[in-house]
């Protein structure tokens, strides 16, 4: 059975008081957390801050995003996967759909980074998702494939046993639009197929989270459908209360 996992975006949100603030709640509940794993993903500039902050070892950290070049070097601006080693990331989020549309990352670089975390021996979380004019025109599992290839012909369908899939409706990101809890199973089950048709046990055991508008009040339904395992959230990760309310929603 595949352990939920969920994540909590921070996106670019945050200051040393709203992080103390933030994570001292969460250490306060963190004891409540069992059969689900959980990660918070900060801003880079703030990763060590949380991590210090941090008293519980349920918690698990993560970056937002990383440079596609695998070594130090002259990259004014960029942090590099063994840095985010270092800070003790274990996850990073990768191909998250605002870094596709507003920073023009193209699938063949979002694979590449793919290839790089693993290499430092970081967990990517894999973003796909489509958009709305993708959906309505009836292109979105094409899209997902598209995305999905990229990865699978740069690391192959074994290093699929070392990543997570994030699937995020691009229309339900922020928006307070969520996915209906069958729309998100069918692509759920839509990208566990494809895997599948590589590798089956791989397939089943990969973890797929919903990323889109999720709250306290949606969450156990959207986590009961049985190709969804946990999410990746937004907003509702930057409150305590809400986030380890979904944390829970999820738990086997």
């Amino acid at each position: 059975m595949r352990k939920p996992f969920v994540a909590g975006n921070w996106k670019m949100h945050g200051s040393k008081a709203f992080i103390l603030n933030l994570v001292t709640g969460l250490n306060s509940r963190a004891g409540e957390l069992e059969g689900v794993d959980v990660a918070i993903c900060p801003p880079s500039l703030y990763i060590d801050f949380t991590k210090r902050t941090l008293s519980t070892g349920v918690i698990a950290l993560g970056a937002q995003n990383m440079a596609e070049e695998p070594h130090q070097g002259a990259f004014t601006g960029e942090g590099s996967a063994s840095m985010l080693k270092d800070l003790g990331c274990r996850y990073v989020i990768l191909g998250h759909s605002e870094r596709r549309a507003i920073y023009g990352e193209t699938d063949s670089e979002i694979a590449n980074k793919v290839q790089v975390a693993l290499d430092a021996g970081l967990t990517p979380i894999f973003c796909v998702g489509e958009t709305l004019q993708e959906r309505e025109s009836g292109v979105m599992k094409s899209v997902i494939s598209t995305q999905l290839e990229a990865v699978l012909s740069t690391v192959g369908i074994a290093a699929f046993s070392s990543i997570v899939i994030a699937y995020e409706p691009v229309w339900a990101i922020g928006t307070g639009v969520t996915a209906t809890p069958e729309q998100a199973q069918e692509v759920h089950a839509f990208i566990r197929s494809k895997l599948a048709e590589l590798d089956p046990v791989i397939a089943e055991g990969v973890v797929i989270q919903y990323g889109g508008s999720v709250k306290p009040g949606n969450a156990k339904e959207l986590f009961g459908q049985p190709d969804i395992d946990g999410g990746l959230i937004g907003g509702a990760s930057l409150d305590a209360d809400d986030f380890i309310a979904i944390c829970k929603a999820a738990e086997i």
